[in-house]
């Protein structure tokens, strides 16, 4: 897998272009300096891989704009060895990103063609994180709880399924609306049924579906 110097040279651009949005978290931006986003596009989108906009990626999917990517990751603040549930492993740039910084990550996926895809792609790339093929509004209970949990699709609400796998003192970031967009909210879990949320801006992911396909 080619990883030129000229990839490199355009990440450090995208570095730049996320700084003077900015995010602050050297941990995430160092992880956005290091992964390969073009090994997440079909060779088609080289050219585009490093500018700052979401893609296509196949069945009605899109790789995350990498600001958003980041903006989301900074709003985790995830410290090493935290685990992870991430709903929606996409095109899997957003789980590389997590895993650089330390995480251990459970990744969830209900688009097969998706799930397949973005597995082998990982664990190519050397990547460990946990696989699972399912209804990411179900999370995956038989490894609850988690330190955070990352919505990275559009949810009209605020899964309760969801509430109930993060842990007390965790922290659960989603992007929460219908199509016209979404308010990104952190839902802080303080007490068993006590919970803290903020809005931290208006976003637009592809909406978070339930079942298999």
């Amino acid at each position: 897998m080619i990883d030129s110097y000229r990839h490199k040279g355009l990440r450090k651009k995208l570095v730049d272009t996320i700084l003077i949005k900015g995010i602050k978290d050297q941990g995430v931006i160092e992880a956005i300096g290091k992964v390969p986003r073009h090994h997440f596009m079909d060779s088609s989108f080289v050219e585009f891989a490093y500018r700052d906009q979401a893609f296509p990626i196949g069945a009605g999917q899109t790789i995350s704009q990498p600001y958003t990517v980041a903006f989301q990751t900074e709003l985790l603040q995830i410290k090493k060895h935290h685990k992870i549930l991430e709903v929606g492993t996409g095109s899997g740039y957003q789980c590389a990103i997590l895993l650089e910084l330390g995480a251990k990550v459970y990744t969830i996926e209900r688009q097969r063609e998706l799930f397949l895809k973005s597995r082998a792609l990982l664990t190519e790339m050397g990547y460990k994180p946990y696989f699972y093929y399912g209804d990411g509004y179900k999370g995956i209970s038989n490894n609850a709880p988690f330190d955070k949990i990352l919505i990275t699709a559009g949810a009209p609400e605020i899964p309760s399924e969801l509430l109930k796998q993060l842990k007390i003192g965790g922290r659960m970031v989603v992007p929460v609306g219908g199509s016209n967009g979404q308010v990104m909210m952190t839902i802080d879990k303080v007490a068993e049924n006590e919970y803290n949320e903020s809005e931290h801006g208006y976003f637009s992911f592809v909406p978070m579906l339930k079942g298999k396909q």
